[in-house]
Formats: C-alpha cells, structure tokens, sequence
C-alpha cells in the first residue's frame, strides 16, 4: 500500500485500515486508513450511513473524534450520507518544491493519500474524497465527477472533550474557551453584508487536552467561496464548515445593494474543492516550522518564470509630492529597504470615480520611479478595489510601462466564489505583467502565493495600525501567521505602541511576511535621529531558507528562529508578564558565532518608554542565551559565524 502510484482494492483497504498500521489499536472496520510518513499520524474515512474521518497519533490518542463529511446541493440535499463507496485506492507522494520566498528553501510534498470513490445513490452523482497524511498535518477535499450547483459544506471537526480553542473574526480579539462556545467578537467595522452568525475566520487553534495543538485551515481557494467556521455542537457537535454567502466588511465601499448574497454556486465536473486541514504539534513553537503545509497543499505555480519576483522591506510615503518620494527613496537607501510605497490619494481625487493612472499634480512618478530604481529602490503603488474592477487592464499596462514594482491593492472583497474568482483574476492579470501583489482588507490566506507567486503579501490581520495589546501579538505567530504571510505593518518608537521597541523589533522574525512594511506611520526625519537599534531592521531578511520554533504559549510568548544563508535571526516577544526565556542555541551546528543582542533595557513608565540596548558576545552551539524580556516586551539576536 505504500508504493508509488500504487492501487489497492476496496476489500484490501478495508482489511489494511482494520489493523495497526502505527503500533497503536487498531479501529474498526470498515474504514480506510493513511499514516504519515513519520508514522506519528492516522487518518481515516469511515464509509456508511454517516461518512466521516477522524485523526490520531502514534500514542492512539484522538486528535479528531469521528467528523461529518459532505456537501450540500443547492436544492438542498446532501451529497455523503449514504454514499456508496465504489472503490479506493492509495499512492505515496514523494517530492519537494521550492518558491521565491518561504519559511523554509524547499517544503516537502511527502505524504500518503488516500482517493476514495462513491455514488451517492439519491442522485446518482458520482465523487471522490480524497486524504492526505504529512509528517505535519492531515488534509481532506472533495472532486465531483458532475457539474453541480452547491450550496455548502458539511465538513465538521469534533474535538476531544475539554478542548480549547483560539478565534477570531473581521481582525477582531481573539476568543479562548470551550469549542462549544464559538461565538468571536466581531471587529467593530464589521457590517451588515458580511455573514451572521457565531462564525470564526480560518485559521483556529485548537488545544486538545492532551496538550497537542492543531490548527484548522483551508488550502487551494481559487474559484469557491471561503470557509469559515461555526459552531455545530446543536447539531453533530463541534465544529463545521461555513462557506461564506457575502463578501467580508464590504458595506461603506459601494453603493446599495452591490453585494448581494450567493447562497449556490456551480462547481464544473472533475474540480476538486479547497483542502481542509489540520496541522498538528506537540507543543506551539512547532506550528511555526510547518507554516509551509498551507502552500504545499495549493496548485502549484502556474505563472512561470518568477525569477523576477523579489521579496524586501518596504515604506510608505507619508508626503503626497515629488519631494516627498524622492526624500522616501534615498531614506530607503539608507535604511537598505527594497520597496517604497505610494499609499491612497497618490491618484485622483480619492473617489471612485478616480483614475489609477493619472498622478495628482503634485506628483511627478515617473521621476520618482526612475530615481528609485536607479538606487535598486522599487515603487508599489496602492490602488483601490473599485478602479481596480473598472480598468484593470490599463492599471497594469501603465504600470508596466512606467516600471512599477507591485501594486497594493485596498479594501478588497474577499468571501462569496465570484470575490475570490476575481481576486485570482486580478493577481494572474498582474503576474503576467511582471507586478506583485498585496492585497489588503478582511482576507485570508489559502496557498494562493505558490500558484500565483507575485501574491507576496496580504493582510487580514489586527495589525500594528490598530496598535494592539502584546497579548494579542503573541497569539498572532500561533494561529493567523501558520497560515500565511501577514502584513503586520510595523511602527516602530510610536507615540501609541503598547509594546516596547525590542518586541517590534523582533516582529521583523516572528512574523513571516515576504514584503514586510516598516515605519508605518512615520517620515524619514524621525528616524534619522539616533535609533542605533535598527540595524536590526536594516539586516533582517523577509523570507528564510529555515525556521526553527524554540518556545512558546499562546496568547503568552513565543521565540523563533530562522536562517537566512550563513545567518540567523531569532525573535522572542512577550505578553504584559516580564519573562525570563532561555534559548538553547543547538541550531547553530559548529563553530564560534557573535551574536548581537537588542534586548529591553530598564523597564520604562510606559512599554513604548522602555529604551533597547545592544551588546555583543560570541558564542556556539553548546551555549544557552538567556532572554531577559520587560513586559509587553521583546528581544532580537543577529547570530553570525566568525569560523
């Protein structure tokens, strides 16, 4: 059963999952069965009346209690209960991939996957599930074999009694309680169009009593709604998928009745749906090295040659002039970033009616984009949602043109499958023209940058312009950051941090961004006073060849770190409790290493108040740093090898 490509009959399958396949007892038939290729995870679908899967680990500890499976036509019935299993067959997976940016150079695709094939016989209609186990997590998906129009899922997840969850909606705080009681806080921009109903946005963290943790996710979204989660326990208990009818926080961006709900959408013959996932660890610093699962699990790269895409730190222009941009451009040199950025108002009047391509006056931006690219300084320009619908192809055209680097794109609705439909559209569009995207508003991420590469960006996130607690900052790496890139948007020394200058330091390392923007809020003449400490900020790289995760609780403190060549960078970042952290440095392999050091200093009347200090020592393998941080604080280590 193990062989590449292999095919195993029903009867056979049966009988394998029927037994031990990891040392640990056996569940009963009939049911069909993969195991990772560690041997650490099993997971099965188990046919019949109710069609379920269900996950456990190599101790025979439940992960996934026995879980709904299925989809719902748009006429209302259901397509899995009562399916009848035609035929199964597995295949080993063996291979690696490699993008232009990642939380590690190259992620492994080895995995075993199970296709299984029923027909449900109240329609006739033909499907696959398909399961797939990796060393990091277990993910599930459906093809059909005949268009249909779907109104939703069935998809469930029920969790051990007494497991905790973490989750969020609409950028909002983070809700910690019992899965019964899934019920987040909406952000307070959240707004009539958007889905109602005690629903929780992808990603959630989910903490078993056994202490393992498990992330739920969504992989491959291109053309079908997004998932949310809502609360089943009424029902079969748990969890369940909810595919959202309404773009996110849409309402105040158009005129009336421009969002209408779509409660049924059609799938072609032979599409599969988006993988529904979960990543799992034995303790939380683990979830950040299997970051990678979300991308693996997406349609690989159809854009190419990407050689031309090129990650870096960016800052926003914060004075709408020639003047301005050009005093941007050399503060970027100075600061060794990649990127400059035009925000909202660079064109047009800020209406709808604006035109993306025209500068106001005050603007020359060719010259700016010709002195910043003579410096090796790219330009991004942000463009709103509604020009971008109405002349895309002149945006990109124009852009392309004038040797635009990227554009950021804001207030985009993402949510019913003709939103996402376009949102692929738009970032393939901008793709062939040699243009990366970021895409700002209530997103989420799904993979969407390994089939689209230049998607370098996004933020669905409650981010550093929302200047929120440290709490929430250290929950971020263990729920929303697994997913996918985040566009945190750090400000660093302002007037209304909560956090102290270390903790925004070591952001830069804890949260994976391929285009991190720095400096949010302020011009280059503040920083041009002092801050030796953002040296760090000038040699931290955006995308890794590795990461490790050192420690961590969520909603508590988290270090990490990663490799980029022949250096490390390692983050560590507290909640409002001071700590005292170690970090073993075993990662380091052999050698003598000097490691530069930018830790809080004596704690301030204030978080924000509380100075960074910088020392220097040299250290290897063997040694163990010991982190000192403030509360709400943080600590940020450059690790270079001096043999």
């Amino acid at each position: 059963m193990s062989e590449v490509g292999g095919h195993v009959s029903r009867r056979a399958a049966i009988a394998a999952a029927g037994a031990s396949l990891m040392g640990g007892p056996a569940w009963a038939a009939p049911a069909l069965a993969v195991n990772s290729p560690d041997g650490r995870l099993r997971a099965a679908l188990e046919p019949g009346g109710e069609l379920s899967w269900r996950v456990e680990d190599a101790a025979g500890r439940t992960l996934l209690e026995p879980s709904a499976l299925g989809l719902i036509l748009a006429d209302g019935r259901r397509l899995g209960p009562g399916a009848q299993l035609i035929s199964s067959a597995q295949r080993r997976r063996r291979g690696v991939w490699a993008g232009p940016y990642g939380v590690r150079k190259v992620s492994t695709d080895d995995c075993q996957e199970l296709t299984a094939r029923f027909r449900d016989p109240a329609t006739g209609l033909r499907f696959e599930v398909v399961l797939r186990a990796y060393d990091a997590g277990v993910a599930v998906r459906y093809v059909l074999r005949s268009a249909v129009r779907l109104a939703g899922e069935q998809t469930g997840f029920r969790f051990p009694t007494g497991s905790r969850i973490f989750a969020s909606r609409d950028e909002g705080e983070y809700q910690v309680g019992e899965v019964a009681d899934l019920a987040p806080v909406p952000h307070p921009d959240l707004t009539a169009s958007s889905d109602r109903g005690p629903l929780a946005d992808l990603p959630v963290l989910v903490e078993l009593p056994h202490r393992a943790h498990l992330l739920v996710a969504e992989a491959d979204r291109l053309d079908y709604p997004r998932a949310m989660l809502r609360n089943a326990a009424r029902e079969t208990g748990g969890l369940a998928v909810h595919l959202m009818t309404f773009p996110g926080r849409a309402t105040g961006y158009s005129g009336p009745g421009d969002t209408p709900p779509e409660s049924s959408f059609q799938v072609a013959a032979g599409q599969a749906t988006p993988w529904r996932l979960l990543i799992a660890a034995d303790a939380p610093a683990q979830l950040l090295e299997r970051a990678d699962l979300v991308p693996t699990l997406a349609t690989p790269n159809r854009l190419g040659d990407v050689s031309w895409i090129r990650p870096g730190r960016a800052y926003r222009i914060r004075t709408y002039t020639t003047g301005g941009g050009l005093e941007a451009v050399d503060f970027a040199v100075r600061r060794r970033l990649e990127y400059v950025e035009f925000d909202a108002h660079w064109y047009g009047d800020g209406t709808d009616a604006s035109d993306a391509t025209r500068p106001i006056p005050a603007i020359d931006i060719r010259k700016i984009i010709d002195y910043g690219r003579a410096r090796g300084v790219g330009m991004i320009l942000y463009v709103d949602r509604v020009p971008a619908m109405r002349q895309l192809p002149a945006i990109v055209e124009t852009y392309r043109r004038w040797g635009v680097a990227g554009i950021k794109f804001g207030f985009v609705w993402e949510g019913r499958a003709s939103d996402n439909a376009f949102i692929y559209d738009l970032v393939k569009r901008c793709g062939e023209h040699r243009l990366l995207v970021n895409l700002h508003d209530n997103l989420r991420p799904a993979g969407l940058e390994r089939t689209l590469p230049n998607y370098v960006a996004l933020e669905g996130v409650r981010g550093n312009e929302q200047f929120p607690t440290a709490r929430h900052n250290v929950t971020l790496p263990f729920v929303r950051a697994v997913a996918g890139p985040i566009d945190y948007t750090i400000c660093y020394a302002h007037e209304r941090n909560r956090t102290t200058g270390a903790h925004q330091l070591a952001m830069a390392v804890v949260y994976y961004n391929p285009l991190t923007f720095l400096y949010w809020y302020d011009k280059p003449e503040k920083y041009d006073r002092g801050f030796p400490e953002l040296a760090w900020f000038d040699e931290c790289p955006t995308t890794w060849d590795e990461t490790v995760g050192l420690a961590g609780a969520v909603g508590e403190f988290v270090v990490v770190a990663r490799r980029s060549g022949r250096r490390w960078f390692l983050g560590a970042m507290t909640d409002e409790t001071a700590r005292a952290l170690k970090a073993p440095l075993a990662f380091l392999g052999g050698g003598r290493w000097r490691a530069r050091v930018f830790a809080d200093g004596p704690p301030g009347a204030e978080p924000r108040l509380t100075p960074v200090e910088m020392t220097a020592r040299t250290v290897t393998a063997a040694d163990v740093l010991e982190l000192q941080l403030r509360p709400s604080g943080g600590q940020a280590v450059i690790l270079e090898p001096l043999s």
